[in-house]
């Protein structure tokens, strides 16, 4: 199951209580004070893993409580602090504060660590209060309790090339031809539910990744069908690449249609650089042709069937990449 949204609820670990202590020994008999400090609580860390591609396994653990650190102890002896908590996540994801809506974090390097909810610091035992005032104080700091909160863990696919288009326009073809990605391919709308990555070899040294983001519907901008759930995936591709079936009775209006959902969703996703790919080139006709004379946006044609076209379009993506 591919999940990219979940909430969860976090609770970083207490400090522990610092130590009231007084030296005692044979021939000492009135030492000073020698109270440690206690532990700090643990931490909660997100911390990225190139081997998830989901937040599934978030979504069934969504409550995460760091232990708290231990109280500290005689001869100045500092309390054993939390075990920190580290919840792994896949390379896109954002983490947002559900009451103030701030993103907390953003995860998009391998292996990167962010401290979501910070442990409570250890209270400060008695051994620190004294002063030539006061040379045998009593008390000892409490340790300070841990952040928490309720956090939303959002995932946006992380891609250099998104494929965007209507239903049944070819984008799961082009990508299992293109790469060892193997989305469900069938002859009827909505065959792709979840976004699939592909890796695309360019050389024997270079690649780049493409995305078969599912297709989008008139109203997706709206929240119709899985609209918001689709379109988060294309805010991080580097290039879009805008698929229209070559047999499209109207397809000016089609390309013009996709471009307002994007900007309806967001404008800036209209500021990336855009190929307008027409598929299906096997089956096209005169009429077919006539249809994208008034559409100067047009590229070029391909076909994932014959593999007419593929080589030319592999190598302009990755001319443009290497400009980005």
């Amino acid at each position: 199951m591919f999940v990219d949204y979940t909430q969860v609820e976090l609770t970083a670990g207490n400090g522990g209580q610092g130590c009231v202590s007084f030296r005692r020994e044979k021939y000492i008999p009135k030492g000073g004070p020698d109270g440690g400090n206690g532990g700090r609580g643990g931490n909660i860390i997100a911390r990225s893993d190139t081997n998830l591609h989901t937040l599934q396994d978030i979504r069934y653990s969504r409550i995460y409580k760091a232990k708290n650190g231990t109280a500290g102890s005689s001869s100045m002896k500092t309390g054993k602090n939390g075990e920190d908590v580290f919840i792994h996540v896949p390379l896109g994801t954002i983490i947002k504060d559900m009451d103030t809506g701030n993103v907390t974090a953003e995860l998009i390097t391998k292996d990167e660590e962010i401290i979501i909810c910070k442990g409570g610091s250890g209270g400060r035992g008695n051994i620190n209060f004294k002063s030539s005032t006061q040379q045998t104080p009593r008390y000892a700091q409490p340790g300070l309790a841990g952040e928490s909160g309720k956090f939303e863990f959002e995932l946006k696919v992380l891609a250099d090339v998104g494929l965007v288009g209507f239903p049944n326009a070819g984008k799961s073809t082009l990508l299992s031809v293109l790469s060892k990605a193997r989305p469900k391919i069938a002859d009827y709308p909505f065959t792709t539910l979840e976004p699939h990555l592909g890796i695309v070899k360019t050389g024997d040294y270079r690649s780049f990744t493409m995305a078969d983001i599912p297709g989008l519907i008139e109203g997706a901008s709206e929240g119709k069908g899985l609209g918001h759930q689709f379109l988060r995936h294309i805010e991080r591709n580097r290039i879009l690449l805008f698929l229209i079936d070559g047999n499209d009775l109207d397809p000016k209006s089609t390309f013009a249609a996709l471009k307002d959902e994007l900007s309806n969703y967001n404008k800036s996703l209209l500021l990336k650089p855009i190929l307008l790919i027409r598929t299906k080139g096997d089956t096209l006709n005169e009429i077919n042709e006539r249809l994208w004379e008034s559409i100067p946006e047009f590229f070029m044609e391909i076909s994932a069937v014959t593999q007419t076209g593929l080589n030319e379009l592999v190598k302009e993506i990755d001319r443009r990449l290497k400009t980005l």
